[in-house]
């Protein structure tokens, strides 16, 4: 049986800020980010599985996607918890804010690796994470492949 790829896409909202960055992004602001989802693995052979013929329901990779990642990050901030912005984030929080403190830079570069890592921990032993596709704009994104981290 051949190896299929399935991709589900995604979409939330999510503020951050690039602490010790020289550009405009060191400023609290936000995002419409858009997250490609894309896994591997053969289709289910057995005729009296419900799932017979699919890679992986979409709507059980909705499930872990949505679960590790959408719910947790669609309206709230992100900050580096190793930064001062903490005094910030504790500001926010007191005041109603959803807050996320990370322990890295929240770039899309960084945001992808964690989602990554995220993911690959929900997936059945028989599907594994292909690639993930952040973006942050209509022109600008990371990519993540399982290939290039071997």
């Amino acid at each position: 049986m051949s190896n299929i790829r399935i991709t589900k896409q995604f979409s939330f909202e999510t503020g951050h800020a690039l602490y010790g960055y020289d550009g405009k992004c060191r400023n609290v602001h936000g995002h419409s980010y858009k997250l490609s989802v894309t896994v591997i693995g053969t289709p289910i052979s057995d005729t009296k599985n419900v799932k017979f013929g699919m890679v992986i329901d979409f709507g059980d990779l909705k499930k872990i996607v949505k679960g590790e990642i959408v719910d947790v990050f669609d309206h709230a901030t992100v900050f580096n918890k190793n930064t001062p912005h903490v005094e910030l984030a504790k500001e926010l929080s007191d005041r109603g804010h959803n807050v996320l403190l990370v322990d890295y830079q929240p770039t899309s570069e960084m945001m992808v690796i964690d989602f990554a890592e995220k993911i690959q921990k929900h997936l059945p032993q028989n599907i594994k994470l292909f690639s993930l596709k952040l973006q942050e704009t209509d022109s600008s994104f990371a990519e993540w492949y399982a290939s290039d981290n071997v």
